[in-house]
């Protein structure tokens, strides 16, 4: 009988780092002191002696659309473990032009920086799908990573795994036409949110993808003709997921790769 997903939990069984020691284990539910449940793949994935350390330290928070977790220069007062929804890793230029360079969802979590001991970020990070998850303060968790050295490496992994997803953004975004751009970032963001419609509009990723919406909505109907996507009013459907596939560049591939390999998908 397989089990439910919230039911397993990736645990390490040595720290090395080749992302191939991870095993599957069958655990109860986790839930913070509040008794609210996580689905957040992190602390799923968490041993229990060390959720144990976080647990009276994590704050359920609703992740409400375009709420600001962190902004550039800023030091990261908080870190936060979504359950649901997606937040946006944006570049933004001195004229105000921005450009998403990451995404998170609940395979990972905001405010990587603090552990690998980085206080500050580059980057805007904000809520661009509406969710729910889990708060802690930044100092509780450098508190805590001092006797949770499992924790550590997960945390450090993805931390990874955010700077080579912001490397070959970057490439994506200078060497692959429209089309196959708008195919990966769709692929990824439904990755995150696991949802056949999802709740964005043209301007918006036109935003997000750092081009001009006549390119996006060029892109997105010759997508709809194929019978890849369909476009509704505020929201996109994942119509032929196979198709899609087919449609990005090989730089969807290569991140997905990178979160098999290091243990985090």
């Amino acid at each position: 009988m397989v089990l439910p997903r919230m039911h397993r939990v990736l645990v390490p069984s040595r720290t090395d780092m080749s992302g191939k020691n991870f095993r599957v284990q069958h655990t109860g539910k986790r839930t913070n002191i509040e008794g609210k449940h996580v689905t957040n793949k992190v602390l799923l994935a968490t041993p229990d002696n060390e959720y144990q350390l976080m647990r009276a330290d994590l704050t359920y928070v609703d992740m409400p659309q375009h709420l600001s977790l962190h902004e550039p220069t800023q030091n990261v007062e908080f870190v936060y473990f979504p359950n649901r929804g997606m937040v946006s890793q944006v570049v933004v230029t001195k004229d105000g032009r921005t450009v998403e360079v990451g995404v998170v969802g609940s395979e990972g979590y905001v405010g990587a920086g603090l552990a690998v001991g980085l206080s500050r970020s580059s980057v805007r990070e904000v809520v661009q799908i509406a969710g729910d998850g889990f708060r802690m303060i930044g100092s509780a968790l450098e508190r805590i990573l001092q006797s949770a050295p499992q924790l550590q490496m997960i945390l450090a992994r993805h931390t990874g795994l955010q700077g080579m997803q912001v490397a070959q953004t970057a490439a994506c975004n200078r060497l692959h036409d429209i089309q196959q751009r708008l195919s990966r970032w769709l692929l990824m963001t439904q990755d995150r949110v696991n949802l056949g419609m999802l709740p964005i509009t043209h301007d918006f990723i036109a935003t997000m993808m750092g081009t001009d919406r006549s390119s996006v909505s060029v892109a997105a109907g010759v997508m709809q003709k194929k019978g890849i996507i369909e476009y509704v009013r505020g929201a996109v459907k994942i119509v032929n997921r196979r198709k899609l596939q087919s449609s990005a560049c090989e730089c969807y591939g290569v991140i997905q790769q990178f979160e098999d390999d290091l243990g985090l998908r």
